[in-house]
C-alpha cells in the first residue's frame, strides 16, 4: 500500500460483494414517542412479485489515486457472484481506471472461492501481460486478506451504512427502486448488469 500511494498513477482499492436484501432489515436506532413501543414490520413478498429477494452487487472502494478519495464503484449482478462474473467486474474496473489515468490497481479483498479461483487468477495473469504490451487498462495487482477477517475490509462497513441508508421500515421496495438508492447513495452512476453464465446457474 506505501508502494501505491508514492506513485500518483496507482490506486488501492477494496473490493467485495453484498447482498441487498428486500425483505431483511438492518440494525439501526429509531425514535418513538415517549411510552410507545418501538414496532417492528415484518415485509412479505406479495404473491406474484417478479422481483428477487435480493440483488447481489460487486463493489470496488477507491482510497488512494487519482480517484477521489473515498470512491467507490458497483455493479449489480443478473444472478450471483461466481468467477466468471469477477473477471467481467475486473475487467470493467480495469478499463474505467485507466480512463481515470490510473495505471496500476492494488486490489485488497477476501478469499473468497471466485476471488481465488484458478479461472481468476489465471485471467489476473494473462491481464496484467496484454496491459504491459498494449498499455490498455490497468494493471491489477491482488492481495488476500487473512481468513475470517472481515474487519480487515473497509468496504464491509460503508455496506453497513449503505444497507441502513436505504431501507424502508415499512414498505417493500422494488428491486428497481432498490438499485436506485443504492446508486444514490454511494454517488454512483447506473450501469448495466453483470450477467451470470447460463452455464453455472
Amino acid at each position: 500500500m506505501r508502494l501505491a500511494q508514492r506513485r500518483p498513477s496507482w490506486a488501492v482499492g477494496f473490493g467485495d460483494e453484498v447482498w441487498w436484501s428486500r425483505l431483511a432489515q438492518p440494525e439501526q436506532h429509531r425514535w418513538v414517542e415517549a411510552g410507545e413501543p418501538p414496532r417492528l414490520y415484518d415485509l412479505q413478498r406479495p404473491k406474484g412479485d417478479p422481483d428477487p429477494k435480493a440483488l447481489a452487487c460487486y463493489g470496488l472502494w477507491l482510497c488512494h489515486g487519482r480517484e477521489p478519495q473515498g470512491q467507490m464503484r458497483l455493479r449489480f449482478v443478473q444472478g450471483r457472484p461466481v468467477s466468471a462474473v469477477t473477471i467481467d467486474f475486473l475487467a470493467w474496473c480495469s478499463q474505467r481506471l485507466r480512463q481515470q489515468g490510473i495505471e496500476a490497481l492494488v486490489l485488497i479483498w477476501d478469499n473468497a472461492s471466485w476471488h481465488v479461483s484458478q479461472a481468476v487468477r489465471s485471467w489476473l495473469r494473462e491481464h496484467n501481460r496484454k496491459v504491459k504490451a498494449t498499455g490498455e487498462g490497468a494493471r491489477i495487482v491482488a492481495f488476500n486478506l487473512p481468513v475470517k477477517s472481515p474487519w480487515l475490509n473497509p468496504i464491509e462497513a460503508k455496506w453497513v451504512h449503505g444497507k441502513r441508508a436505504v431501507s424502508e421500515a415499512e414498505r417493500l421496495l422494488g428491486a428497481d427502486e432498490l438499485e436506485s438508492r443504492v446508486y444514490a447513495y454511494y454517488g454512483c452512476d447506473p450501469e448495466d448488469h453483470l450477467v451470470m453464465p447460463q452455464k453455472v446457474a
